[in-house]
């Protein structure tokens, strides 16, 4: 599936009107976006934004002062956008869903987000650690409140006694982000299936949460877990093998 950029009509990236000024400014932060995402802080050039962009390199100055400049705003609407689409995740659901079921919604709308839907937030993610603080003021503080959103998930699942005792919420919660960011590094988009991932990802936290002697069925059913239901059984390796050895009696 292409990955696409700031999702059209929605976002930090979205122009406040339409006139072809605005459409060119957001034409050039797409093309950071995607440029940063695969290139990252260091071999971002804005020759090659402006490829990307169909633009001649020096209209980029017209709308942003500098290169650092159009990377900023990358990296702050990659995070911004990022939180505003778990949020709507999470305010879509019915007001009956566990608190763990809301984790659930927050790690796939995470992941897709992430993964499938924006260049801007696997660029955010990915050059969190190489931009200059100078530059991470508007993103860290939406870093913090998109921490606090997931903070409020854990404390809630806590309180309902979904989330196992002897956990420290905190570092649970700061170990699931992680891990969930870190699918920008290793996925490979020709082989590695969203789907696939966010399964075994809600899996791994479900499970990885719950108290060993509760067990807590959610009413969610994502769309990952569909796709793997309607998947044909896989053959192992002794099946293949032990075929193999029959054709060659």
């Amino acid at each position: 599936m292409p990955r696409k950029s700031a999702p059209a009509g929605t976002g930090a990236a979205k122009p406040e009107n339409d006139s072809k000024s605005a459409r060119t400014r957001v034409r050039i932060l797409d093309a950071a976006a995607h440029v940063l995402s695969s290139k990252g802080f260091a071999g971002t050039r804005l020759s090659d934004v402006a490829e990307h962009a169909e633009l001649q390199a020096p209209a980029i100055y017209y709308y942003f002062g500098s290169r650092e400049e159009l990377i900023e705003e990358v990296m702050y609407c990659g995070i911004a956008e990022l939180r505003r689409h778990v949020q709507d995740a999470l305010n879509a659901l019915p007001t009956e869903t566990s608190p763990l079921d809301r984790i659930m919604t927050a790690v796939e709308a995470h992941l897709r987000h992430e993964l499938e839907i924006s260049d801007y937030a696997t660029a955010s993610i990915r050059n969190s650690g190489q931009i200059p603080e100078r530059l991470r003021t508007r993103q860290l503080k939406e870093e913090a409140s998109y921490g606090r959103m997931w903070r409020r998930l854990f404390d809630n699942a806590l309180a309902d006694g979904q989330i196992r005792a002897d956990l420290d919420p905190r570092y649970a919660q700061l170990l699931v982000l992680g891990a969930l960011n870190w699918a920008a590094e290793w996925r490979d988009p020709r082989r590695d299936s969203v789907d696939t991932i966010v399964f075994n990802a809600q899996s791994l936290v479900r499970h990885g949460l719950c108290p060993a002697n509760t067990r807590v069925r959610g009413s969610h059913k994502n769309h990952a877990q569909r796709a793997l239901a309607a998947e044909p059984p896989r053959r192992g390796i002794h099946e293949r093998a032990h075929r193999a050895g029959d054709s060659r009696r």
